[in-house]
């Protein structure tokens, strides 16, 4: 392991080390609530679902659907963090726990630390998939359960393949607040610049059809692709500019010449 990362590991250990936790007030049993849940979401849904417990600083529960998805080996990536940093790039582990010790210390920062479950942290990297090659992925995290004090105790992993497998750009990081709409970019910083930049050059080409008055079926059509991959498309658009709809995605978009 390099120097970098191993400070990484360090500086995120102190992270999580500003939530002290008193393990009798925590009710386990309340994943057996939670499991079955996750369970049925997992047949469902396309991504992959897991659960990481902050006071154990394991997971609890890792959906199967990571083998499916992606070829890993669920049983040993839940326990087993240095086989799931491995499969991750190397330009992007870094960044990803960079990140991830940035937002939690803002989340963990809040004077009502219940406040947090507002929030949710959406990552875009690269990882090695089936057929052993890099895939992009996105990563939604979310807090689901807090003990009396309002410490984060339970957290949700939603991931996903992008419908954008753009290889070529490095890892984006952001902080959605879901309930006001607003974002927070990693770097900070860059929250100016960076809405543009994150645009895909599928994702400008989207809005540039939309702009044009194409309805998503006729988008679909023209780039065959389907219409939901280009919903996907729309609603990615609408979270980077962090506007509230298409049109005023266009209009940003043409205000700052981004086509």
């Amino acid at each position: 392991m390099n120097t970098e990362l191993t400070q990484l590991y360090k500086a995120y250990d102190e992270v999580l080390n500003r939530q002290s936790f008193n393990e009798k007030e925590l009710d386990y049993s309340i994943l057996d609530y939670h499991i079955p849940l996750l369970e049925s979401i997992d047949v469902v849904d396309s991504g992959c679902i897991s659960v990481f417990d902050l006071y154990r600083r394991t997971h609890v529960y890792y959906s199967p659907k990571y083998e499916t998805l992606l070829g890993w080996n669920a049983k040993i990536a839940e326990s087993d963090f240095n086989y799931t940093n491995s499969l991750i790039h190397p330009e992007d582990l870094p960044k990803l726990f960079k990140a991830g010790i940035y937002f939690m210390s803002l989340g963990f920062a809040l004077p009502d630390k219940f406040a947090s479950k507002d929030y949710k942290t959406i990552f875009d990297y690269r990882v090695i998939g089936k057929e052993g090659k890099y895939v992009r992925v996105i990563e939604q995290q979310l807090p689901i359960e807090f003990d009396k004090k309002g410490n984060v105790w339970l957290a949700l992993s939603m991931l996903d393949l992008s419908p954008e497998q753009d290889l070529e750009t490095p890892f984006r990081g952001r902080l959605k607040n879901q309930r006001t709409g607003e974002l927070f970019f990693f770097p900070p910083g860059e929250e100016t610049d960076q809405p543009l930049s994150s645009l895909t050059k599928r994702e400008k080409e989207i809005l540039q059809l939309i702009s044009k008055g194409l309805i998503s079926k006729e988008i679909a059509d023209k780039l065959y692709i389907s219409i939901n991959t280009v919903n996907t498309h729309r609603q990615r658009i609408i979270e980077k500019l962090n506007v509230s709809n298409t049109y005023e995605a266009i209009r940003y978009a043409h205000e700052r010449g981004i086509f």
